[in-house]
């Protein structure tokens, strides 16, 4: 991307590591987007009200605030985009059936798990990472972009 500068992306790292530890203390939870969204679509066990606030408020502040960053400068939503709506689909798909033979999502493991030393979540955050890494190399390099 041409707007990619690394203290923008050390000050995001920083803002999402902060609110996920704030999560923590607070809630006594980890921050876990698959999780949460499960915990709202009745996978999380017996939650009393105020946990599913919780979840229905941190997944609010997940769409709310991309769409606030649209609404208030000058990156359309098209310039962000850059690959066929079937690939998102299938991408999305996959990562979900990921998440759940993974036991958790990116954030879950990658954030939370790893600064807190989890051996299970470093074995996933690896394998998610390697997974990636192979998917680009695949389809922006090998078979000239998807």
């Amino acid at each position: 991307m041409e707007n990619f500068t690394p203290v923008s992306a050390l000050i995001g790292g920083g803002l999402i590591g902060l609110a996920s530890g704030i999560y923590l203390l607070l809630n006594g939870r980890i921050a876990g987007i698959s999780g949460i969204v499960g915990g709202l679509l009745g996978r999380g066990g017996n939650d009393t009200g105020s946990a599913t606030f919780e979840r229905l408020a941190f997944v609010i502040g997940l769409i709310a605030g991309p769409l606030f960053l649209l609404i208030a400068s000058p990156i359309t939503a098209t310039s962000l985009v850059t690959s066929p709506m079937p690939i998102i689909v299938i991408g999305g798909l996959l990562v979900g059936f990921g998440t759940t033979l993974g036991s958790g999502c990116t954030s879950g493991h990658g954030i939370c798990g790893l600064s807190r030393f989890s051996t299970r979540s470093l074995v996933a955050t690896v394998s998610f990472m390697g997974a990636g890494f192979v998917t680009v190399l695949v389809t922006r390099h090998l078979i000239g972009g998807l």
